[in-house]
């Protein structure tokens, strides 16, 4: 993918996701009487800066670094020595404040990033978005095949929990596999006959998430269409497949003497036979054909290819597999709060399995794996990128609220300390805290680093 499309995707969410938290911290502080000095969007060497008119005179900061930001306010315990703040100035000085004010402006800025994770996802409802229905089919030898899921299987529900389509079953399935006793997951289906039936998933042994690999391929379920003709419509320029003599317009009939039913098919078989030759047999208008192809792992689109693109299902097949999933105002908020609490709540689940091993430390991400998930999502249109928005929103407030000292939720700790034991917390102990919330935060930087540059390597 482009650096043109995945640097500004990447600046702009880190700017509104910034900015947002910020604000919330900026906003209550002000609305609580508090005196803020700087609001500042980045870190080192300001690029833009410009101070309020009013007697305030906040100064607002455009910073070169974008990773973070923060909001300066008035406080006797930053005050450089040789300081002295006015003495009308010191009742709207931070440290000065009872603790419910102090908590409620720490907690404003996670708070603003569930906010805004609640009004991306209604925006998503309101817009409309194509999604498909949850039709599957099982890979041979994985979990949904061992549960009896038949090609063509409609998922109603997980757990008991409904089902509209294909997108919410990864969350659901994560859910379920967390919250069944022994990992026993109920999938209610329809089948192709119209029939109502159960499928059983047991996966008390499938180590489900101790691995950075996506659910549904691990589980062995893929997207069901239903036969129709892989028909190429172009053939990418300089591609293993134009090498190989391939042509827009060719009929894909076999692959290694499998017969094709679907495109998708065809791409699943190529994605498994990376660096390995494939004979595609072709119907063209002088008879029928074979063809060598050897699929390739592109770095760029990070998945194995051979340069083809097909042509699109027919109108009346795309109607049977896709519907556009819109709400009313009333149901697009509703739905957007019940998205970001369930987002909530997954996140923290999983990171309370990586603390006993159950998830692996693979599936921390960086800045890396953002850009490039930010860049991606742009790629695939505007509903897509909001919710790659509301996600990370919903990531960074859970984040902001864990104790963890420098952050916002260790903040929120000791202001819980300081209400039992009836004083603030000693200097000592926080700038031991402080110190402690350093590494910690450093460590968990040089992981996902890590992560995302082995996800580079590989």
């Amino acid at each position: 993918m482009s650096l043109l499309i995945i640097i500004p995707a990447f600046l702009v969410t880190i700017g509104v996701l910034v900015t947002v938290h910020e604000f919330g911290h900026f906003w209550v502080a002000r609305k609580l009487g508090v005196k803020v000095l700087r609001f500042s969007v980045g870190f080192g060497k300001p690029l833009w800066r410009r101070v309020s008119r009013d007697a305030d005179q906040v100064e607002y900061v455009l910073a070169a670094l974008p990773f973070g930001g923060y909001v300066k306010m008035l406080d006797e315990r930053e005050c450089e020595e040789g300081c002295a703040i006015p003495a009308q100035e010191l009742p709207r000085a931070f440290n000065r404040q009872p603790v419910w004010k102090r908590a409620a402006i720490v907690i404003a800025g996670p708070l603003a990033n569930f906010l805004l994770a609640i009004a991306v996802y209604a925006a998503i409802g309101l817009l409309g978005q194509d999604v498909r229905y949850p039709y599957v089919e099982a890979e041979a030898g994985k979990p949904a095949e061992k549960a009896g899921f038949q090609a063509g299987d409609l998922v109603l529900s997980i757990n008991g929990k409904s089902i509209a389509s294909m997108n919410e079953m990864p969350m659901r399935l994560i859910d379920g596999y967390f919250a069944a006793p022994e990992h026993r997951v109920v999938v209610g289906v329809k089948t192709q006959d119209g029939v109502n039936a159960e499928r059983v998933l047991e996966l008390k042994d499938a180590a489900l998430l101790e691995e950075d690999s996506d659910v549904m391929d691990k589980l062995g379920f893929n997207a069901w269409a239903p036969p129709f003709d892989a028909v190429l419509e172009k053939v990418l320029p300089d591609s293993v497949a134009e090498k190989a003599g391939l042509l827009a317009g060719d009929k894909i009939l076999q692959a290694d003497g499998l017969v094709i039913r679907n495109p998708g098919q065809l791409s699943q078989y190529i994605a498994g036979q990376v660096d390995k030759t494939i004979t595609l047999r072709v119907r063209r208008a002088d008879g029928e054909h074979d063809f060598q192809v050897v699929p390739k792992m592109d770095a760029e689109h990070k998945r194995v290819m051979v340069g083809i693109a097909f042509q699109p299902p027919p109108d009346s097949l795309r109607e049977k597999l896709f519907f556009e999933q819109s709400f009313g105002l009333v149901d697009a908020l509703l739905s957007g709060f019940e998205r970001t609490a369930d987002t909530s709540i997954m996140t923290l689940k999983l990171m309370g399995r990586m603390l006993t091993g159950e998830v692996a430390l693979k599936n921390i991400s960086g800045p890396v794996t953002i850009a490039q998930f930010a860049g991606v999502s742009a790629s695939y249109g505007l509903t897509y990128y909001l919710g790659f928005l509301a996600v990370v929103s919903v990531s960074l407030g859970v984040l902001n609220l864990l104790p963890i000292p420098m952050l916002d939720g260790g903040h929120l700790m000791y202001y819980l300390i300081e209400l039992v034991k009836g004083s603030p917390v000693s200097e000592d102990v926080e700038a031991a805290g402080f110190r402690l919330g350093m590494a910690i935060i450093a460590c968990l930087m040089m992981l996902a680093l890590y992560n995302d540059f082995m996800r580079l390597m590989n």
